[in-house]
């Protein structure tokens, strides 16, 4: 017991030592087209590890499964990535990122086929969940105002690695709006 508080004391004394670090920056965003254009809420967190790199993870959950558009099928995503900065200024302008998606949806069938066996037409509306995990790349832009308002425009594409639906590439972008705080 004695080492589980110690081990306990010693966690939260490093932490609130690593949280007081004067050069560590954080971001939250919502991706705004996202929510506007698809009815997702796309939020995402990032923190900054130095003047030209940053770790970050969107979540994105479907808010209306109804709406066509052109990923229509997927309904929640979980996508960390690594983001590389290609300017002079702290974090920010022209990045490359890398990233994975684990994401899952539905696949919808609609439609018919000729079953010989029965010598008719079947009507096939199947609607299959999948989960599915993907790898890519996106390019982007990232700005920050003195007050720490951002603001980013980024488009990324990426591939299924299991093929678990019959969606092969998945789609990453946006322009997303939020706040860089320490």
């Amino acid at each position: 017991m004695k080492k589980f508080l110690f081990s306990l004391i010693f966690l939260s004394v490093s932490l609130s030592l690593f949280a007081q670090n004067e050069t560590s920056q954080n971001e939250l965003k919502i991706n705004m087209s996202n929510l506007i254009g698809f009815k997702w809420l796309d939020v995402g967190y990032e923190r900054i590890l130095n003047e030209e790199s940053s770790i970050g993870f969107g979540t994105l959950i479907s808010l209306d499964h109804e709406i066509d558009g052109l990923d229509e099928y997927r309904t929640f995503s979980l996508t960390p990535y690594y983001r590389h900065f290609f300017s002079d200024k702290y974090a920010q302008g022209f990045f490359v990122e890398a990233f994975t998606m684990l994401h899952s949806g539905r696949d919808e069938y609609n439609g018919s086929y000729y079953d010989p066996m029965s010598d008719s037409y079947i009507n096939d509306n199947s609607n299959d969940k999948f989960t599915d995990f993907a790898v890519g790349v996106s390019v982007g832009a990232k700005w920050v105002t003195p007050r720490g308002f951002v603001a980013e425009i980024y488009a990324g594409i990426g591939r299924d690695m299991f093929d678990q639906s019959d969606i092969e590439v998945v789609g990453r972008g946006g322009v997303s709006i939020g706040y860089r705080f320490q």
